[in-house]
């Protein structure tokens, strides 16, 4: 099944941004990079550090050296109600116990059969881990690759009835086109995993495959009528959250970023790591504080809890996003 782009499904503005479109010259866009980004400390932050690393001087940094880090579950597009991963493992269940009814009588896939992703309330952590296992494995590399992209074309989320790729965040997409813009090159480094990822990145925020690094699970090589293939086992390779993000960082990237930005405890030691290098540095976390138009949570939220890395913020001078007060908007038009 080929996967196609069309305005609907990810938004004209959305779209041009994440691919770094220019506005026209006499537009307020060409002279404001982050127009969906309201006149405060972060935006300011951003403008300011940018200026320096790009500009001859004692910050200046050279195009090789301008990484850029972004978590992207919470950080780039919603996390809520449950990660979006989990949701289309749940899909995905439902669609192997229809296809197999020795499947739809025993769980984790007899919840989600009566009750569909409200069922996933009812099942404990080790019943989830053995969901997302059986759904992301079993099957070659390209053949998740176009499962995946499938359910992106058609998939809505829960509460706000919109496609999960317009789930992302308009002034995140704004600031990827212009960090690219301005020599640095954007990766993501997400606890997510990796071939999912991949399966919307780069239509979506313009990063494209080689550049996303994120939990995986162990692969096969095979011969399949004479055509060697990757199959997706049920078995972790790597966790990409907390301390394995530097690690997977430097082995994946190679370079220390110089640009960092999270959304939670998962990400703290991918902004420890940034904040430790030489020269200049900018450590960024979006707090979720605006329950209007997104969601608000941080400390004693189950999923994207924004506790220990919060002290490191407020102890280290770090950059922290208010929804509520620093984005003009948060989801690109529909």
């Amino acid at each position: 099944m080929t996967f196609e782009l069309n305005r609907r499904s990810f938004g004209l503005a959305g779209l041009a941004a994440a691919l770094g479109l220019a506005a026209p010259a006499n537009s307020s866009a060409a002279e404001d990079p982050l127009p969906s980004w309201n006149d405060g400390p972060a935006k300011r932050a951003l403008l300011a550090f940018v200026r320096r690393v790009t500009t001859q001087g004692p910050d200046f940094v050279a195009p090789a050296e301008r990484i850029a880090t972004f978590d992207n579950d919470g950080t780039l597009w919603a996390e809520m109600p449950v990660y979006f991963e989990v949701l289309f493992a749940v899909d995905r269940g439902r669609e192997m116990a229809a296809k197999d009814p020795s499947l739809a009588g025993r769980e984790p896939y007899k919840s989600l059969v009566e009750k569909g992703a409200a069922g996933l309330t009812g099942l404990t952590q080790a019943q989830v881990v053995e969901l997302v296992a059986a759904t992301h494995s079993g099957m070659t590399t390209e053949q998740f690759l176009e499962i995946a992209r499938a359910w992106f074309a058609t998939a809505r989320h829960p509460t706000t009835k919109r496609l999960y790729t317009q789930m992302v965040y308009q002034p995140q997409l704004e600031l990827l086109a212009w960090l690219r813009r301005e020599g640095f090159k954007t990766f993501i480094v997400s606890g997510g995993g990796v071939d999912f990822m991949r399966a919307f990145a780069e239509p979506v925020y313009g990063v494209p495959p080689e550049q996303v690094i994120g939990s995986s699970a162990e692969t096969r090589w095979e011969m399949r009528e004479g055509v060697p293939v990757l199959v997706k086992l049920p078995k972790v390779r790597s966790v990409d959250d907390k301390d394995g993000k530097p690690i997977n960082i430097e082995l994946q990237i190679g370079r220390r970023p110089i640009l960092a930005f999270g959304n939670s405890d998962g990400d703290l030691e991918m902004l420890q790591w940034t904040q430790a290098g030489p020269g200049a540095r900018l450590m960024l976390l979006v707090h979720h504080d605006d329950a209007v138009r997104e969601w608000a949570y941080d400390r004693e939220s189950k999923i994207g809890r924004l506790d220990k890395a919060w002290d490191a913020a407020v102890k280290n001078g770090w950059t922290v996003v208010s929804m509520k007060r620093e984005w003009k908007q948060i989801f690109p038009p529909e």
